[in-house]
């Protein structure tokens, strides 16, 4: 019973958020928003080595070209 406790006072979902979601769910994403975003993981997965940079993962991104 212990681990339900979180559970007994959840808040109902605030509507103004609610509505921007459901904006953006129909909304399509553009092939520049999907490169950044894959650019943006490379990077943040990269962390701890200080050679790489978002510029040098940008780079390296026009180069690599994945097969199906």
């Amino acid at each position: 019973m212990a681990d339900r406790k979180q559970f007994m006072n959840v808040k109902p979902a605030d509507p103004e958020l609610l509505q921007l979601l459901e904006q953006v769910r129909t909304t399509p994403v553009t092939e520049e928003q999907l490169r950044e975003q894959r650019i943006s993981f490379a990077f943040g997965n990269a962390m701890g080595s200080d050679s790489i940079t978002k510029e040098s993962v940008r780079r390296s991104s026009q180069h690599l070209r994945l097969f199906a």
